[in-house]
Parts: structure tokens; sequence; C-alpha cells
């Protein structure tokens, strides 16, 4: 046949039924459609409230109490769930319980348009039987009051009814004789913290046991009118809610007009999170019964901190109602629940300081990292987020002020040069290697026009150390070098603050890259493919420069030294070996590369300072008295 040519009619003697095997597709819905054994005790009390929900639209007229009652019996090892709801016939039975995937609750609620319904699927019965081995309905339906039936099977493959009498109200029991490995579900305790959280949204009362008061009485705040504060209402619910974090704050989440009919509240919670931690905690509702309890891919990934509860009707379930569809609906959630946390954000900073000074604190670095993915949240959080520094947290407009009008960054991963810099300088400097920080802070200097300094690139280490005003001679150049730097460093005269800070050894991190490939052991850790490419990269500097030690010659001891060189004073070398082991140490304290002995240095301290208690003869410079101070400053 050619390719496009059209497909010839089928037969109809040539048409077959696909055959099922029922005990087979029993066993996969009972058993592996759902991800917990749990869900049987949700599927089971959904239907009691749907049971519920059609007797009002069958008999709107009738007068009966509305209730749901789930009892554990420990010893006899069983669950039984009742509700005083429509009940089923004996036609029923056969029809809609014993029958996979027929759903009397989904064609109910098509034929009426009733949004309380919540079946879909007609396979949430099959779900008792992955925790019981043997599952009894005992009915009376309320059109047919003087009738009972029982609908008795084990595994769910065969079933038998039997005539029963009649129950003293039209309702329903399912009783689940569980299976060994779910014994642990006879407990009432268990019961209260399963259902509480499963039904906390359902209209009608569920009780456990003889409890008298239901599981899910807290006040939904979304759903009554509350008279007061409606603030700490919905404090109450989401701390009765939150499974993990106390709730610093909540606010409102409603529907938004042609895009979501979702419901619900949202709060921040407590808490310290660090970065990229994610403590997103969403749960969902469709028509009242929990469907999903961890959604948190409903919320943006920025948002680690927030907690929620939605509930809507629009969105789809999956077969095993424990997750939702990723359609256009859910979609109009996701972008409705983004812009519903930035405004409940934009109302927590305007109404409620104190709770936003607690969210700072608590959620500085989740903010910082939420402000690069937002506008919005930029604009709220600019001058307002701390942000990690030398000097323990700041806010972006701290550090400006405190940098003379730039905001200065480190590049590293703490200590350096970079930091006893500016320790000396008593200038803050930003944790560049911390989440989002030096992201936020270059956004920070677009947005307010002032400069940024990053310490330990080129263009940073430019800004720190100028050029001077006038070069040294060679002669000087050389003489200084020999005296102050060791192997590998590379003297540079600059200009820098503080001017009481003579010198200053900053490494050089190409030559440290470079030493690291290029080591005996860089062939074992790294593949040989990237070594190449980073030998090739590497390849560009020798390596002969280790470090820089940049000269301050506006510094006043550096000038006297220079004096005493110049006029031959026999003092300038000791002075300069003092200098010597000054930058020694310091390089030590700040992790720097630098090639000289700290104990020699130390004791070179010692023994300058002895050499410069000397006599001086007269009409020398005084480079002790410069010296000493020196000594006092570093």
């Amino acid at each position: 046949m050619s390719e496009g040519a059209p497909t010839e009619p089928t037969p109809a003697e040539d048409l077959r039924t696909t055959e099922v095997d029922l005990g087979g597709l029993v066993n996969v819905l009972a058993t592996h459609l759902y991800s917990t054994p749990l869900v049987a005790l949700r599927e089971l009390v959904q239907n009691a409230h749907d049971s519920h929900t059609r007797r009002l639209l069958e008999d709107p007229e009738g007068d009966h109490r509305r209730l749901i009652r789930v009892r554990a019996d420990t010893e006899r090892r069983t669950v039984a769930i009742e509700d005083t709801g429509a009940g089923l016939t004996e036609p029923e039975i056969h029809s809609y319980l014993a029958t996979v995937g027929t759903g009397y609750t989904r064609m109910l609620r098509e034929l009426t348009g009733n949004q309380e319904l919540i079946g879909a699927f007609g396979l949430g019965f099959l779900s008792a039987f992955s925790v019981a081995d043997e599952v009894t309905v005992t009915t009376t339906s309320h059109r047919e009051p003087g009738l009972g039936h029982r609908y008795r099977s084990r595994g769910g493959e065969q079933y038998q009814v039997e005539p029963v009498p009649a129950r003293p109200q039209p309702g329903t029991v399912v009783e689940l004789a569980l299976k060994t490995e779910h014994a642990h579900l006879a407990d009432e305790h268990a019961l209260r913290e399963v259902l509480g959280r499963y039904c906390v949204l359902l209209p009608i009362p569920v009780y456990v046991g003889e409890d008298t008061e239901p599981v899910n009485s807290v006040q939904v705040p979304w759903r009554q009118t509350i008279d007061g504060d409606q603030h700490a209402a919905r404090m109450r619910f989401a701390t009765a809610f939150g499974r993990r974090f106390e709730p610093l704050t909540a606010f409102p989440f409603d529907p938004v007009e042609d895009a979501t009919d979702a419901v619900g509240l949202l709060w921040v919670q407590d808490g310290g999170t660090y970065g990229s931690s994610d403590n997103r905690d969403l749960a969902v509702y469709l028509r009242g019964m929990l469907l999903a309890e961890d959604a948190r891919d409903l919320l943006p990934s920025w948002a680690g901190f927030i907690g929620g509860v939605v509930e809507s009707n629009r969105l789809t379930p999956t077969a095993s109602r424990e997750d939702l569809q990723r359609d256009e609906h859910y979609r109009a959630l996701q972008k409705a629940l983004t812009d519903a946390i930035v405004d409940g954000l934009y109302e927590t900073a305007r109404l409620r300081p104190a709770a936003w000074r607690r969210i700072l604190t608590r959620h500085g670095q989740d903010l910082l990292g939420a402000a690069l993915c937002d506008e919005r949240l930029f604009t709220l959080l600019a001058d307002d987020v701390p942000v990690p520094t030398s000097q323990g947290d700041l806010t972006a407009g701290g550090l400006r002020a405190a940098g003379g009008g730039a905001v200065h960054v480190a590049l590293g991963s703490g200590g350096g040069f970079e930091e006893m810099l500016y320790r000396a300088m008593q200038v803050p400097i930003a944790r560049g290697d911390r989440y989002a920080v030096l992201p936020f802070l270059r956004r920070y200097a677009q947005l307010r026009g002032c400069r940024l300094v990053e310490l330990g690139s080129e263009q940073g280490n430019r800004e720190l150390f100028r050029d001077p005003e006038r070069p040294l001679p060679p002669e000087e150049s050389a003489w200084l070098a020999g005296a102050l730097a060791d192997p590998g460093e590379q003297l540079v005269p600059a200009r820098f603050d503080p001017p009481g800070l003579p010198l200053v050894l900053v490494p050089d991190r190409e030559a440290e890259r470079k030493a690291l490939i290029e080591g005996d052991q860089a062939d074992a850790r790294i593949p040989s493919a990237a070594l190449r490419l980073a030998r090739a990269f590497t390849a560009r500097t020798d390596g002969g420069v280790k470090a820089r030690l940049y000269l301050n010659l506006a510094c006043p001891a550096v000038q006297e030294l220079l004096t005493a060189y110049r006029t031959g004073h026999t003092g300038s070398a000791t002075a300069a070996g003092l200098l010597r082991s000054v930058k020694v140490i310091m390089a030590s304290a700040s992790a720097g590369p630098s090639e000289g002995d700290l104990g020699a240095a130390l004791a070179g301290i010692g023994t300058a300072v002895s050499a410069l208690t000397a006599a001086v003869p007269t009409g020398l410079p005084s480079v002790p008295d410069s010296l000493g101070a020196l000594s006092e400053e570093a």
C-alpha cells in the first residue's frame, strides 16, 4: 500500500472485545495507584462527604444531622467510617460500589453542577483494599429507609450482597479489617492526626471515636465572616495548620478574575533558612478534601520560606488524586500565587513593621535571591534586606554610607588581604561568596548609581592601589625589593588608604590556579581533556609572580624610610627589616601566600626594635619614632 493511502475499514466481524484480568486490575488500582495507605482513609471519608451532599441534592427538604464518624478498634484491628448520608440501594451497590470506574458522584456533579461533590473517577473505594484484608459495607438508602444491605469482599475481585436489618437512620458504615502491616491505623490518636489534615476544609464535621469536638473544627478564615482582628484569625489558622515552623505573618490568597478560582491563605514561616534551602510548604485541596500535601512547585522557586493552603474547583487531579495535572489552570495558579506572595510582603512591610523586621532577620539570605528574581521584590527589598559583611549584617544603604558612597564587596571566601585592609580603614566589606550577595549588590549599585568596588578583581585592585604621584628611581625600587620582598613577590609602589598602613601583600590568583593545575597530583584529580584546556588557559602566565607587594608611598613611615636610605642612615636596613617582618605577620594573619618564615619575622621585630632604640646620631631623621607608631597601628 502506498504511503498516505487511506486505511481500509475493519469489518465488524473482525472486532474483538478487550479482555480484563479483574484480579490484576484490582491489585494494581488498590495496591499500586496510591503512594501511601493513608489515602484509603481520605477516599472513604470523601465518599462519606459526597453521600451527604447527594442526600441534600435529592432530598433538599429533608431534616437530617450531617456528620461523619471514624472509629478504631485496636483489639479487632478494624477501622469503621460511618455517615448519615444518602446510603445505597442494592442496585446502586452493584452499579457503583462494585463497578470499577463508574462514579455516581461524577455523574451527579455533571448533572446538577454542584461543585461540593468531590469524587471523579469511581476508583476511590478500591483504595480500601490496599489496607484491608476484608471490606464490609452496611447501608440503608434514604430512598428505601426500611431496607438494609451488606456488601462484603475479600480482595475486591469477588463480593456478596445480603439483606440485613435497616439502619436506625439512612447512611453507611464501611468497616475495614486491616492487614497486619497496617494495624497501626487502628489507633484513634493516629486517626485524629491524619484526618485533621485531610479533612480540615470539609464543611461536614468529622469526629473520631466518641469525641465531641470534630477534627475539622478550626475556623477557616476565607470561608467565614470574622468579627474582630482578621489577621489574628489568619494567624490562628496558620499556626494550627503549619507543621514545622511558626508563622511570622499571614496574608490572604484571593481568586483572580478570569485566571483562577482558587482561594486560601499564605504565610511566611519562621525558622532560619540559608540561601538555597527549600522549605516551601503548600497544601492543595479540591472541593474541601486534601489533594496534594506537598505542592511546592506551585510556589515560585525563590519562596523557600512560604507555607500555605489553597483550595480550588478548577484544578484537575491525577487518577490517584495525590497530584495535579500540569494544565492551564495549574499554570494560572502558579502566577497568581507569585503575585499574592509579592503583594503580601508589601502589605507586611507597610502594615506590620515588627513582623517585617523578623522576616528580614530570618530570611535575609533567601530574600537577596528573591529580589533578583522579581523586579517588584527588588524595589521592596533594595534598602531593607540585610547583607552579610565583615562587620555583621548591614543593608546595602548602610554599606554605601560606611564606604564613603561606594559599596565594597570581597570576591574571596573570607579573610585575606581585603578584610585586613578594610579593618584598618574601618570600612565594612560585603561577603561576595555568600548566596546572591554579589549579583544583588551589582544590581543595587546600578539602581542607585553608586560605585561598586569588587575586591579581588583586577578593576577592584586598581581602585584600591593607585599609582604613585611620582615613580621611584630604579635604584630605590631595587633596594626596597631586596629589603622587603621574598622570592615570588613583586614590589609595586602605590598609594592607598589608610596612610598609616605601609604595605599589603596581594596573592596572584592566576599563579595559584597554575600551581594547582600543574601540580604532581593534577593528572590523578582532573580528567585529561579538562586538564589540557585548563593548562592552555593558564599558559598565559609563567607563574613566577605569586604575589604583589604593594608599598604605600603615602605612608609617613615609608617616606621616612626612603629619606633615611637617601641620606645614608645606618638604621635604614634595620627599619626595612622591621617592615618585612610586619609584612610576613600580616600575610600570615590574613591567610596570604608569603614565603617568609613567621617565627623568623617575630624574632626579627625584636632585633629591629633593639637596634632602633640604640643611640641615633644627631641631625638624622627620627626613623625609630615613625616606625614605633607604625608598629602600634599594625
